[in-house]
């Protein structure tokens, strides 16, 4: 068989193909990969790039053919079996994705590349300590490689090395100064003062022009963050505006999707649903912490996880994977059969033996209703916050692609609306054995009484610990990492009001569904 001449050298191919992948042409990689594979099928590295294609694209039924010819044809190849278990985490095999990953870590070798890769899995599946032990093993090879710099900062972040993480923020930018991954990681690392500040550096590369637009905004970000730190609030807000503005413009999104599953949740999962369901899985107690981003749902996880019979399992995602695959298999779930999956995948992330565990994922606000269904004897903790500092507190937030309702104010107005509704529906819809809604306010202003509340609800015994949340080591890679290891601080409470008029959009939709005196 002739190859054709594009593919006469295949290895040539699969680099072409690399390199197209690397700048973003999907298709152009596709169709090289393709090429490859109708001269020959055992070109290992080929089935690799497909993989990723695959992932890119959410085929990832396609990506686990894929992955598993790869890891067939280059069984020794560390990058295949990684490939391999990512495939399987976002398929909700949790811990086939982590075994797959301790066979990556065996042949991971002294490859940079492989070390970085085994290391970023790791931290997917919440091993931030071994994450860590292998990104400073890719940065000694390698330290001029900003990537690695970077992953190693953003786990120490984690793990609450925050000066380390500085420091290897620092070494990146110096090899990359327009790395604004690294400046938006930097700049939420510690408050910024007068002395020590990075604005006048973040700012050149603005200046210069020709970011592309991502970039643009996680700079734009942390420049708003470091603004406000050093007070200058005009120019703090002037600049989120812009990152906000611009993330807006750049993705396509129509928020009455949002809307319309809320209250489509609202209409249909009532006290009447609930009761006409078989029973579920009553094997365990977890704690499921939700709410909107930055309303003090980490806060009240580490208090929780604070307790000695307690430990936090993060934000998971498992729920919702396992709810889409029981739906997947049979078009109904099978609420006993999805408890029980929901406790099997989140074993994985390695809570002790014998604790109770937290899971914080946020978006589970959305299944409270079939959180209770699976688990009856889940606890579901709901935060919430006074509507306008939730709403500049996410407004000033880059989500880097999640909660897309929060880059315009009327839209997430619209969605604080909406999840004020849901909230009520829930306290009026589930058992107050299950459910408990605490507000941040009350966290911040009588910690004790809070804490009390809390362990009251989990039936737990009393312990002076959850009140030294700050002081746990355990990682957290949650958006308020930095601030959870800080004592209590009530500086965050009424900090919209020195963006009054420049909220006026927010507040103007708040203010036609929420009383003006709860607005004040």
């Amino acid at each position: 068989m002739t190859r054709p001449p594009e593919i006469a050298d295949t290895a040539a191919a699969t680099d072409a193909a690399r390199r197209a992948l690397a700048a973003g042409d999907i298709a152009a990689a596709e169709r090289i990969c393709k090429q490859i594979v109708s001269v020959t099928r055992q070109h290992g590295p080929v089935w690799a790039l497909l993989t990723e294609t695959a992932l890119l694209r959410n085929r990832p039924d396609a990506a686990i053919v894929c992955a598993d010819r790869a890891v067939a044809l280059m069984p020794d190849d560390a990058i295949a079996h990684v490939l391999r278990a990512k495939c399987l985490l976002l398929s909700g095999e949790i811990g086939p994705a982590l075994l797959e990953t301790e066979a990556a870590e065996k042949l991971v070798g002294a490859a940079p590349d492989a070390l970085d890769a085994v290391g970023a899995m790791f931290g997917l599946i919440g091993r931030h300590a071994r994450a860590g032990e292998l990104f400073r093993r890719a940065v000694a090879a390698r330290p001029d490689v900003a990537q690695y710099l970077f992953n190693l900062a953003a786990t120490e972040r984690m793990t609450g090395a925050l000066a380390d993480a500085e420091a290897h923020c620092d070494a990146a930018i110096a090899l990359d100064p327009r790395y604004c991954v690294a400046h938006y990681l930097r700049a939420d690392l510690r408050i910024q003062t007068p002395e020590r500040n990075h604005v006048a550096e973040m700012e050149r590369p603005l200046a210069e022009g020709s970011l592309p637009w991502g970039d643009e905004v996680m700079l734009r970000y942390a420049l708003g963050k470091e603004c406000e730190d050093l007070g200058e609030h005009a120019r703090a807000f002037a600049h989120v505006a812009a990152g906000a503005d611009l993330q807006r413009r750049s993705i396509s999104y129509d928020p009455r999707t949002d809307i319309a599953e809320i209250d489509g949740i609202v209409a249909t999962q009532t006290g009447a649903w609930l009761a006409s369901l078989p029973a579920g899985c009553r094997d365990a107690a977890p704690v499921f912490v939700v709410g909107l981003p930055r309303t003090g749902t980490t806060l009240v996880e580490r208090i929780i996880a604070g307790h000695g019979a307690m430990t936090s399992t993060g934000e998971t995602g498992a729920f919702a994977v396992a709810l889409h695959r029981s739906m997947r298999a049979g078009g109904r779930a099978d609420f006993a059969e999805l408890g029980r999956h929901y406790l099997d995948s989140v074993a994985a992330f390695g809570p002790p033996r014998g604790h109770r565990f937290v899971d914080k994922t946020l978006k589970n606000y959305l299944l409270c209703g079939l959180v209770h269904a699976a688990m009856p004897h889940a606890k579901i903790v709901l935060v919430r916050r006074h509507p306008l500092d939730a709403g500049w507190a996410i407004y000033k937030a880059h989500f880097r692609g999640g909660f897309a309702f929060s880059y315009d104010q009327a839209e997430l107005a619209d969605y604080i609306l909406a999840f004020r509704r849901l909230a009520r529906h829930w306290r009026a819809t589930l058992p107050p054995q299950a459910y408990l809604e605490v507000a941040y306010e009350d966290v911040v202003h009588d910690l004790p009484a809070t804490a009390r509340r809390l362990t009251e609800f989990l039936h737990l015994p009393w312990e002076e610990g959850v009140l030294r949340f700050h002081e746990s080591p355990t990682p957290s890679a949650t958006a308020s990492a930095v601030q959870i290891r800080r004592p209590l601080y009530s500086s965050s409470i009424g900090r919209w009001r020195v963006h009054a008029e420049r909220l006026g959009p927010l507040r103007a939709r708040l203010a036609s569904e929420i009383p003006v005196a709860e607005l004040e």
